[in-house]
């Protein structure tokens, strides 16, 4: 960290005191020199992209899933996903309040800043939370698209301190709570939703559920040295000989 205190206007022995406050400014620092689209990039992949990615993994599991032949269990693991996203959040809302601690930007100076706007508080990221969560309960449905998840959470972490809006203990705040959610939680809620898709599979929207199987239709031999028209194989050796 050497030259810090010539660039930030926190001296060097201050950050050095605070590892997390010390993260903070490294990883932001990267968007000092960073090209300017790369930073838009960046913007719209913390803010927007990673979001919408899940939604396009969500899809690729879900068709993935429904060929299996435990599909209902799987469909009911990818329903839980969103309603763990939505739980982690909730669970936020009181922690915020409690801890209220500000946005990095507000206590610190010399910070590049990416995002606008951001007034509420700091702890826990919300972001962080809610991909984290999602990817969890993914990988409870499907473990290879749910490792890709947990890469696209913490990459969504990452961007949170490169943006400028959160230090790094307030992603891997997010991040337990993401995860402590879906996997506290599970149990409950697989043994609700799982009857729920099995339901499903019973009706018309079964599709949604489980991919249709094309039956062949099989013809079992009446006897021993039959073929499948029922004639033994032995009276017709009797009429070709005569």
């Amino acid at each position: 960290m050497a030259g810090l205190a010539t660039v930030y206007p926190m001296s060097e022995a201050r950050i050095e005191a605070n590892p997390d406050v010390g993260a903070l400014y490294d990883i932001n620092g990267l968007a000092k020199g960073a090209p300017n689209w790369l930073d838009r990039t960046v913007e719209f992949i913390g803010e927007y992209g990673i979001v919408l990615g899940f939604g396009i993994l969500m899809l690729f599991a879900w068709w993935s899933v429904r060929k299996r032949e435990d599909a209902p269990a799987g469909v009911a693991a990818l329903l839980w996903a969103p309603l763990a996203a939505g739980i982690a959040l909730l669970v936020n809302i009181p922690i915020r309040g409690f801890v209220k601690r500000p946005r990095p930007f507000l206590d610190h100076q010399g910070l590049d800043v990416l995002v606008k706007g951001k007034t509420d508080f700091s702890f826990v990221s919300d972001h962080a939370t809610l991909t984290m969560a999602i990817a969890v309960a993914l990988f409870l449905a499907h473990r290879r698209f749910g490792l890709i998840g947990i890469g696209l959470a913490l990459l969504e972490g990452f961007s949170r301190v490169y943006l400028g809006v959160h230090y790094p203990t307030d992603v891997i705040g997010g991040l337990a709570l993401g995860t402590a959610v879906a996997l506290l939680l599970a149990p409950l809620a697989m043994m609700l939703l799982t009857p729920l898709a099995k339901a499903v599979a019973a009706t018309r929207a079964s599709w949604l559920v489980g991919a249709r199987r094309r039956v062949r239709p099989v013809v079992a031999a009446a006897g021993a040295g039959r073929d499948v028209t029922g004639q033994s194989r032995q009276h017709r050796n009797n009429d070709l000989a005569a």
